[in-house]
């Protein structure tokens, strides 16, 4: 079994050392592959991360401009299936600000071991939270979270961490169902994601999570305007369309 670590990337060069020791340092015992999809970085984050990985087990996807965290895990996601020799392969996607708790890692595979198609790490199961974010970005993720789980009929809690452990044979099946894993460029991919993994009938699963946003320097890429008004195009093209909007 290979471990794949699909990590989308956009001007995270102050925050890739400690992220490399993080990941460097986890799950020893098993096989890993680390796949940074970069989003045009203007920074030096595409040469730092190639001197921080070993060449071996690393591969960087480039593209020529700048579409979003839903493109670049895409086409990661896409290399993987690519790439994969077994069904038994795993997939872990995680933000590149180091704000993922690598602590969990270990008890999400273990979970996805147990016959789980889908692991969710959750600041809204209990023992999650957050440590420090703002109250209105707290606010809006959990609106969002609480309609979109009305809307849709979604059991989980948490709806659009990056978080997540995959399996390769549930990646196979969505991309067998729905031709591409993503179409969605912005944030929302992670909810369009999950949603067709759920229509796939995955096992899906979540443990908690307390998000340490002190774990990154800068701010995040997420601009709140923006990802608000996808998400209300998102639920007005299921509105227009009368079905899922895949």
């Amino acid at each position: 079994m290979t471990v794949y670590y699909l990590i989308p990337m956009f001007n995270e060069q102050d925050n890739l050392v400690s992220l490399q020791k993080k990941l460097l340092s986890s799950l020893p015992d098993l096989n890993k592959f680390f796949v940074f999809s970069d989003d045009c970085s203007t920074d030096n984050s595409v040469s730092l991360v190639k001197k921080l990985f070993p060449a071996e087990r690393l591969h960087v996807v480039e593209k020529d401009k700048n579409a979003g965290p839903g493109h670049s895990f895409n086409l990661g996601f896409e290399w993987i299936l690519n790439h994969s020799q077994s069904d038994e392969d795993i997939v872990v996607t995680m933000e590149a600000d180091g704000t993922s708790d690598i602590s969990i890692l270990h008890d999400m595979i273990s979970v996805s071991n147990m016959g789980y198609d889908l692991v969710l790490a959750s600041v809204y199961a209990q023992g999650g939270g957050f440590s420090q974010t703002s109250f209105i970005r707290k606010s809006l993720s959990f609106v969002a979270n609480m309609m979109f789980r009305m809307i849709f009929d979604i059991k989980v809690l948490t709806l659009s961490s990056f978080y997540r452990v995959y399996h390769v044979s549930l990646l196979k099946n969505i991309k067998a169902n729905y031709i591409v894993v993503i179409n969605e460029p912005g944030f929302i991919c992670m909810l369009e994601v999950l949603m067709k993994s759920i229509n796939s009938n995955a096992k899906v699963v979540e443990i908690p999570m307390v998000l340490d946003t002190n774990a990154r320097v800068g701010k995040s890429k997420m601009k709140i305007l923006k990802t608000t008004g996808t998400y209300v195009r998102f639920l007005l093209s299921f509105k227009k369309h009368k079905a899922k909007p895949f």
